[in-house]
C-alpha cells in the first residue's frame, strides 16, 4: 500500500466529498516506488464544507477560509463556466496586484538604500560613535562605570541619564526613522526610544538597531523620560528611555526555537484554565531550557525555591539546629536495591545515596542533638509522572526527642507555615508573575493544622464511595496512590477549609526498615506524611534506636546488617530517641505554585528519560566524505567550505548517512541546501501553493541533526518564504521538531524492514511452489556484481520493458522518485531474471543506504508475461544474495500502518477522532493489506512522521503533501 494512498484517505475523511485516488492498480507482488491511483468518479468534486482535518491541523487561530477550497479545485470541471470565468479574472487580477507589488517593494528597497547610504555618509565620528559592535569583553579595562539596574528605575529619575546592560527583549519598528526597543534584566523589562535626530542620532543608526537579534545582549546609555500614555507591557510604566547610544556587546549567534517574549504571550482561552501554561509545550521549554529559564516566569520560581530553601534554613536554625553535609556514595542501599543507582567505585559496587537518612541517624548517635541538610538525592525509580525526578534536592532534618515523635512534626509544621507565610507575604512579585502563566489560588492553611489518622483518612475515602483502580474500597494496611491522596485532599479541604493537612500512622508495609512500629498495634507505625493541595510534600516519623530490634527489622526486608556495620555501630554505642523527615524542595515548589509539572521546578531536571544514549557513528562507507571532518577541515585547515566544489559528493553523503527517502533525492524535481560549515544536505521540494515539503532526515552525522535542522529552516525562512512542512522523518528528527521547536507531528506511516539473514520464506509452502515453478519454467537469474553497471545491450532490454511496464498502468502515478534504475550506479546492486526465450522479465535493483541502515530494495518490477513466481524467485534471491555478502538490514521503504498515532504537541478530543476515522479508512480500504510475500519475509515497521509549525497545514498544505507523492 502506497504512503499516497494512506494518507489520501485518512484525509478524505476529513475533506467532505473530495476523491481523488480512490483505487489502487499496483501489480508488483513487492512494493516498488510506483504505485497506480485510479479515480472512481473521474474527477474530484470541490467540497462545500472546512475540512475537519484542516481545523486539526491549522493553529486555532489561523483562520482558513473556503475560498481556499474553490480557488485550489477550479480547474477540476467541477465548477460552472462562468464560475470558472471569474476565477481567472480573479488570478489575472491578483496576478498583476502581485506584480505591482513585487515592483513598489524593490523600488521601495532601493530607496531606502539610498537614504541609508547617504545617511552613512553623512555621519560625524561623534554619531558613529554612538552604535556598533563591541570588542570581545576580555577583562582588559575596568572603567568602574556605575550600571543601573532596570528595577530601580522609577518616575523620581526622569530627566536623568542612566547606563544598563540588557537583553533585546523586543524590537518594535514603527517607521523607517523611528523604533522601540524592550530591554530586559532578570525580571524587570524596560522600554526605549530611538528616532533620527539631525546631528545626533542617524538613519543608519536607526536601521542597524531595528536588525539586531532578539536576545542579543547589549549596553545602553539614555535620558529617561516620561512616556506620553503608561507603557503596560514593561515592568517599569511611567516612564521610558530615550536612547542615545547602543551598542552589541554579545551577539545570538544561532536561531531560537522561540523567544521569551513568545514564550511569556498568554492566550485568551488559556487564561480561564486554572493551572494550564500558555501556547509553547513544556517538552519544547524543557528541551531548550536555557531559552524558558529566561522567561519571568522561570526566573520567579528559582528565585521562591532560593528564598524557600532560606527560610527552612533560618527557622531551623532558630530552634537550634545545625546544618550539615552528607556524602551522596554509599556502600549499601538505604531503603531498597531496586530504587538506588549504583556506582562503580573504584572497582567496588557503591550506591548514590537514596536520602541522607542513614547519615542524619548517624549524627544524631553522634550527639548532635539537631540537624538539617539541603542537599541532592537520588531515585532510580523508573517513572515518567508529573511529580518524580530521578535527582531532585532534600529538605532534611532529624532531631532527638525526648517523650513522642510529635515533637519533631510540630516542629517541621512551624517551619512549613514559615515558608508558606514568607513566600506570600514578601514575595507577591515573584508569586503573581507565575500566577500569570499558571493561574491559582494561594495556598489555604490553618493555625491549628488537622492531624488526621491514616485509617481515618481511608474511612473518608471509603464513605465517599471512593473505589480503587481495582473498583473495591481501600484497605486499611496499603499505602495510598496518587489519585487516592487527591481525592483524600479534596475532602479535606471541604471538610476543614485548608490545602495543607498530615496524615498520621501509616502501615507498617508502607515504610521503610528502621521506622518505629505503633505500640499499640505493630501493623501501624509512628510516622506521617504532610500533604498540599491533595499531594504529599513531606514523609516522616520516628526512628527505631534499638540495635536488636533494627537488625531484625533489616532481616525481614532482605538487607543484611553486615553490609550496614557504621551504621548499626552508633546504634549498640546507644543513641537517643529520634525522629526525622525528609521534604522535596521540587515538589513542594510544584504544588505551591500548581505548576502541574515538577520538571519545571528543577534547573536542569534528571527523569528516567534525560541522558539518552548518544548514536553511535558506524564506519562510514565515504570516510572521506564526512560531515563530522569534512574534507577543508583537513586540507585548508578552515571552517567552511569555499565554495559548493568543495562539497562532499551527494551521492556519497547517502551512502554513508541516508535512509530509504534519501535515495529519490537525484531527480531533478529535488533541490539540495548545503551547509557550508558541515556539509549536511537537507532535500525539499517546492510547492505550487508555497509549501516545502522535506522529506526524509537531513543527510549527516545523527549528532548533528539538530544543528542542521535549525540553520536549515533558518535559510528557507530567510531566503524563500516558503512553510515547511517535514515528511517521512525518523523517530529521532520528529523529536527534535517537537521538542525542541515546537512542532507538530502525526504518523501513519512506517519503513518496513527485514533481516535477509532471517530466511522466513524458505520455510513458507506457497512461496516454496512459485520458486519451484519458476525454476520449472527455466527461469534465468543474473547477478551483477555490487557497483557494476548492467552490460548495454542488456540495460536497453531492460529500459525498453519499463517503458512498455509503464505504458500499461493506467491513472495518476503515485510515486516518491521517477523510475531512474541506473542513477548513482556505484550504490546500486543490479539483478535481472530471464525467460526461457532470453527475454529479460523480472528486475530488481538494490540501493546502498548508511551502514546502520543496510540496503533498500529500490525497485522490484514483475514485467508483463512473466512466468509465475518470477518475481518472488528473484526478490528471494537478492535478499539472499545481500544476506551472504554481510548485508545487516533491508527495507522496501514506506508504507501505511493499521494505526494512525499522534506525535508531539497533538492531543484532545481531535486526536481521538482522527484515530478513530482513520482506522476505520484503513479496514475499509484496505490501507495495511500486505502481501503475503512481504509479511512472510517478517517486514517490521520503522515509524516515521509528517512533521509541521505549530501554525499549522491548512487545506493548501495537506494538498501539497499529497501532490508531492503524484507525477
Amino acid at each position: 500500500m502506497s504512503i499516497k494512498r494512506a494518507l489520501s484517505k485518512a484525509i478524505r475523511g476529513h475533506l467532505g466529498n473530495e476523491d481523488d485516488s480512490s483505487g489502487s492498480n499496483v501489480r508488483s507482488a513487492l512494493p516498488s516506488k510506483v504505485r497506480t491511483s485510479t479515480d472512481r468518479s473521474g474527477s474530484p468534486t470541490a467540497s462545500p464544507r472546512r475540512s475537519i482535518i484542516g481545523n486539526f491541523l491549522r493553529d486555532k487561530n489561523e483562520y482558513i477560509s473556503s475560498s481556499d477550497d474553490v480557488s485550489d479545485d477550479s480547474s477540476t470541471g467541477a465548477l460552472s463556466k462562468n464560475q470558472q470565468k471569474r476565477l481567472v479574472r480573479q488570478h489575472r487580477r491578483s496576478e498583476r496586484s502581485r506584480l505591482s507589488e513585487e515592483m513598489f517593494s524593490e523600488t521601495d528597497h532601493r530607496r531606502k538604500e539610498e537614504e541609508i547610504a547617504k545617511s552613512t555618509a553623512e555621519e560625524t565620528p561623534e554619531m558613529k560613535a554612538r552604535y556598533g559592535e563591541l570588542p570581545l569583553m576580555q577583562s582588559s579595562v575596568r572603567t568602574r562605570e556605575v550600571r543601573t539596574r532596570l528595577d530601580d528605575i522609577s518616575l523620581a529619575m526622569e530627566g536623568q541619564k542612566v547606563f544598563f546592560s540588557a537583553r533585546l527583549h523586543v524590537i518594535r519598528r514603527m517607521s523607517a526613522k523611528l523604533v522601540f526597543l524592550v530591554f530586559r534584566q532578570q525580571l524587570g523589562t524596560f522600554q526605549g526610544v530611538l528616532h533620527e535626530r539631525e546631528g545626533a542620532i542617524s538613519l543608519a543608526m536607526v536601521q542597524w538597531v531595528e536588525h539586531l537579534r532578539v536576545g542579543s545582549f547589549v549596553t545602553v546609555r539614555g535620558t529617561v523620560q516620561k512616556p506620553e500614555v503608561p507603557v503596560l507591557g514593561c515592568s517599569v510604566h511611567d516612564v521610558e528611555l530615550a536612547i542615545d547610544s547602543v551598542h552589541l556587546q554579545v551577539r545570538r549567534e544561532e536561531p531560537v526555537p522561540f523567544s521569551v517574549y513568545e514564550a511569556e504571550i498568554r492566550t485568551t482561552e488559556e487564561e480561564k484554565i486554572e493551572g494550564r501554561r500558555n501556547h509553547i509545550p513544556d517538552r519544547t521549554r524543557l528541551a531548550n531550557r536555557i531559552l524558558d529559564l529566561r522567561t519571568s516566569t522561570s526566573q520567579s520560581i528559582f528565585r521562591l525555591q532560593s528564598v524557600t530553601c532560606n527560610l527552612f534554613r533560618t527557622s531551623l536554625d532558630d530552634r537550634g539546629f545545625i546544618e550539615i553535609h552528607t556524602p551522596k556514595l554509599q556502600g549499601a542501599a538505604t531503603e531498597s536495591g531496586s530504587s538506588v543507582f549504583e556506582v562503580n567505585y573504584f572497582g567496588r559496587p557503591a550506591f548514590l545515596a537514596q536520602s541522607p537518612q542513614l547519615a542524619k541517624q548517624m549524627a544524631i548517635a553522634s550527639d548532635f542533638g539537631r540537624v538539617y541538610e539541603i542537599g541532592a538525592v537520588f531515585r532510580a525509580e523508573n517513572s515518567n509522572t508529573h511529580r518524580h525526578l530521578t535527582e531532585y534536592t532534600g529538605l532534611d532534618l532529624e532531631m532527638a526527642i525526648d517523650e513522642h515523635y510529635h515533637e519533631m512534626l510540630e516542629t517541621l509544621d512551624a517551619v512549613i507555615k514559615n515558608i508558606l507565610t514568607g513566600i506570600y507575604t514578601k514575595h507577591r512579585r515573584e508569586i503573581d508573575l507565575i500566577k500569570y502563566q499558571f493561574p491559582s489560588e494561594d495556598v489555604v492553611w490553618l493555625e491549628k493544622t488537622p492531624i488526621i489518622r491514616f485509617t481515618d483518612g481511608i474511612k473518608m475515602l471509603n464513605d465517599s464511595g471512593w473505589l480503587n483502580e481495582e473498583g473495591n474500597p481501600l484497605p486499611f494496611d496499603e499505602d495510598l496512590g496518587t489519585r487516592d491522596e487527591i481525592h483524600l485532599g479534596e475532602l479535606v479541604k471541604e471538610k476543614y477549609g485548608t490545602d495543607y493537612y498530615v496524615l498520621d500512622k501509616f502501615p507498617r508495609g508502607a515504610r521503610p526498615f528502621y521506622t518505629m512500629p505503633d505500640v499499640d498495634d505493630d501493623n501501624f507505625t509512628n510516622s506521617f506524611d504532610m500533604f498540599i493541595r491533595g499531594q504529599e510534600i513531606v514523609s516522616g516519623g520516628q526512628r527505631i534506636h534499638d540495635p536488636h530490634m533494627l537488625e531484625e527489622n533489616m532481616r525481614r526486608v532482605g538487607i543484611n546488617p553486615d553490609d550496614m556495620e557504621d551504621y548499626l555501630e552508633g546504634f549498640r554505642w546507644g543513641a537517643p530517641p529520634h525522629a526525622g523527615a525528609g521534604v522535596g524542595l521540587e515538589r513542594i515548589m510544584m504544588l505551591i505554585l500548581k505548576l502541574g509539572n515538577i520538571r519545571l521546578t528543577s534547573m536542569f531536571p534528571r527523569d528516567p528519560k534525560s541522558l539518552p544514549a548518544k548514536p553511535v557513528s558506524e564506519n562510514l562507507r565515504h570516510p572521506e566524505s564526512s560531515t563530522i571532518e569534512p574534507p577543508w577541515h583537513h586540507e585548508h585547515k578552515a571552517r567552511t567550505a569555499s565554495d559548493v566544489s568543495e562539497l562532499q559528493p551527494l551521492e556519497h553523503l547517502v551512502a554513508n548517512y541516508g535512509d530509504a527517502t534519501s535515495t529519490s533525492w537525484f531527480d531533478e524535481r529535488f533541490k539540495i541546501w548545503r551547509d557550508m560549515t558541515t556539509g549536511a544536505a537537507v532535500a525539499y521540494v517546492p510547492s505550487s501553493s508555497n509549501y516545502a515539503i522535506i522529506p526524509g532526515n537531513p543527510a549527516c552525522d545523527p549528532k548533528q541533526y539538530t544543528h542542521t535542522i535549525t540553520q536549515f529552516l533558518q535559510w528557507l525562512r530567510r531566503e524563500t518564504k516558503y512553510k515547511p512542512v517535514w515528511i517521512l522523518c525518523s523517530p529521532e528528527v520528529e523529536t527534535i521538531l517537537g521538542e525542541r521547536l515546537g512542532w507538530r507531528s502525526l504518523s501513519c506511516i512506517a519503513e518496513e524492514r527485514i533481516d535477509p539473514s532471517r530466511n522466513l520464506a524458505a520455510s513458507d509452502g506457497e512461496i516454496a511452489r512459485k520458486l519451484r515453478r519458476a525454476e520449472t519454467e527455466n527461469v534465468k537469474l543474473v547477478t551483477m556484481n555490487q557497483g557494476e553497471m548492467v552490460p548495454d545491450d542488456i540495460r536497453k532490454k531492460i529500459d525498453d520493458r519499463i517503458t512498455e511496464w509503464l505504458s500499461n498502468r493506467k491513472g495518476a502515478q503515485v510515486h516518491l522518485s521517477q523510475i531512474r534504475p541506473w542513477c548513482d550506479f556505484e550504490h546500486r546492486w543490479y539483478f535481472y531474471a530471464l525467460d526461457r526465450n532470453g527475454v529479460v522479465c523480472a528486475f530488481v535493483a538494490l540501493a546502498m543506504l548508511s551502514p546502520a541502515h543496510g540496503m533498500q530494495v529500490k525497485y522490484s518490477l514483475d514485467f508483463p508475461g512473466a512466468p509465475s513466481g518470477t518475481i518472488e524467485y528473484i526478490v528471494t534471491h537478492a535478499i539472499q544474495t545481500a544476506a551472504k555478502s554481510g548485508v545487516k538490514g533491508l527495507t522496501f521503504g514506506a508504507g501505511a500502518t493499521a494505526q494512525f498515532t499522534a506525535g508531539h504537541n497533538l492531543q484532545g478530543t481531535k486526536v481521538k477522532m482522527l484515530e478513530h476515522t482513520y482506522e476505520a479508512l484503513a479496514k475499509q480500504f484496505h490501507l495495511v493489506r500486505k502481501s503475503e510475500f512481504r509479511a512472510k519475509l517478517g517486514a517490521t515497521e520503522d515509524p516515521l512522521y509528517i512533521s509541521y509549525p505549530s501554525h499549522g497545514l491548512g487545506s493548501r498544505g495537506i494538498r501539497a503533501i499529497l501532490n508531492f507523492f503524484e507525477d
